[in-house]
């Protein structure tokens, strides 16, 4: 919310979800994170568009822990929805994004718009409409997922692509496991993004984890976090064909420079080195299954 009112990219639709924070962090963390938020927003992005492309948006979206994001919206915008887009988190994350939903013109109008045949259901844990779904579960059980989001029209035969933003960490490598496999044997079209972090054996990484341990933040999944490799290897063993890895430092050499000379200005930065220690440790990791060759 503080990198789209300072300008780092735009998003007219978080200010409805998310307060706008008062106080401001010291200037090395502002910056660094702050870059490390617009080159995972963009990356994520990128690759998003690419499968929308690809499938002429004739597919469908899960955006998996998907907390107050903002992006059926920003897709309505750009007329990239896909056939349907939903977003699954804990019930009690999406009753309160139902609430600001309901409570918000700028938000419900769009669902309306975009809605088709029988009336929309919506209740306190779930919402329902032709294009766009919210689905109260808990990730670590695949079976209730599935159920559950089969009730709100999930089509397994669409391309599929599945979004996880920092989910995947939070629970056990044998949780994340399930999840992805479950995934890969549930749609004969699919790919996976992930975005977390990476090289967290480093002193480095062994500090972020203290300081979110500190926080009562426990990052259950973080052995898996050790490496590229090690990331692309978990999504290969649970039944992807392919899938590649890469740290943040890449996508944001990747970036429009244009634009990024334009963001490094919004901000003075001289601890470059922080920067990029801090973009070192985050990745965005991608895995596809291709029945059809798209």
């Amino acid at each position: 919310r503080f990198a789209v009112s300072v300008g780092y990219w735009k998003d007219p639709y978080i200010q409805y979800f998310v307060r706008q924070a008062k106080e401001r962090k010291a200037p090395e963390i502002n910056r660094g994170k702050l870059a490390c938020y617009y080159a995972r927003v963009h990356g994520v992005s990128y690759l998003i568009k690419a499968f929308l492309k690809k499938t002429d948006c004739n597919c469908q979206i899960v955006n998996l822990g998907a907390g107050m994001d903002t992006l059926f919206w920003r897709l309505k915008d750009e007329n990239l929805l896909p056939r349907k887009y939903f977003e699954v988190d804990f019930p009690m994350i999406v009753a309160r994004k139902i609430h600001n939903i309901k409570s918000k013109p700028p938000l419900s109008k769009p669902i309306m718009e975009s809605h088709s045949g029988d009336s929309l259901l919506i209740d306190s844990h779930s919402l329902d409409s032709s294009r766009y779904s919210i689905v109260g579960a808990d990730l670590r059980f695949s079976s209730d997922l599935e159920e559950k989001l089969k009730k709100h029209n999930l089509d397994i035969h669409l391309p599929t692509l599945l979004v996880a933003e920092c989910v995947l960490v939070y629970m056990t490598p044998q949780q994340s496991a399930n999840l992805l496999k479950w995934a890969a044997s549930t749609f004969p079209v699919a790919m996976f993004i992930n975005y977390e972090q990476v090289n967290m054996t480093d002193r480095f990484g062994q500090i972020m984890i203290e300081n979110l341990q500190r926080r009562q933040c426990n990052l259950a999944g973080v052995e898996i976090c050790r490496s590229l490799d090690s990331q692309r290897e978990r999504l290969l063993l649970n039944g992807w064909e392919t899938a590649r890895a890469i740290d943040m430092m890449k996508v944001y050499s990747f970036l429009p420079q244009a634009d990024v000379k334009r963001i490094e200005g919004l901000e003075f930065l001289d601890e470059k080195e922080l920067f990029e220690q801090l973009m070192q440790h985050y990745c965005i990791c991608w895995a596809s299954k291709d029945s059809s060759n798209l």
